[in-house]
């Protein structure tokens, strides 16, 4: 792969300028300098969560989920991760798939719904 611009710097760097891409909605660059830096930090979840972000805002749905499987291997209780997974697999028509991701994503955010929040 050849190296550009946005791949030069020390890992502080690189994730302030994915970041910068990311919020100019420049989704598909953020990934390319993100993918590289979690590879990097791969017990961070941070890069790879905005990485798994970056892909699904650039229908890289697979993508997406990949590395959304890997932040939840990393910290299963990470919320927002478990929303996205469910959302990422909504889009891909896999509703059955995503049900669970998304009670789980409700239950740690403590968004019961109303029948089961009686005890």
């Amino acid at each position: 792969m050849e190296m550009t611009y946005y791949d030069h710097g020390t890992a502080a760097e690189r994730w302030e300028r994915a970041r910068q891409f990311f919020d100019a909605k420049e989704y598909a660059t953020a990934a390319r300098v993100l993918d590289a830096l979690a590879d990097e930090v791969p017990e961070q979840v941070a890069p790879r969560l905005l990485l798994a972000r970056a892909y699904y805002h650039s229908a890289q749905l697979r993508r997406a989920e990949t590395e959304l499987r890997k932040v939840i291997e990393l910290d299963p209780v990470e919320g927002y991760a478990r929303l996205m997974l469910g959302r990422t697999l909504e889009r891909q028509n896999r509703a059955d798939e995503a049900a669970p991701h998304l009670r789980m994503a409700a239950a740690l955010s403590g968004d019961f719904p109303q029948e089961t929040a009686r005890l």
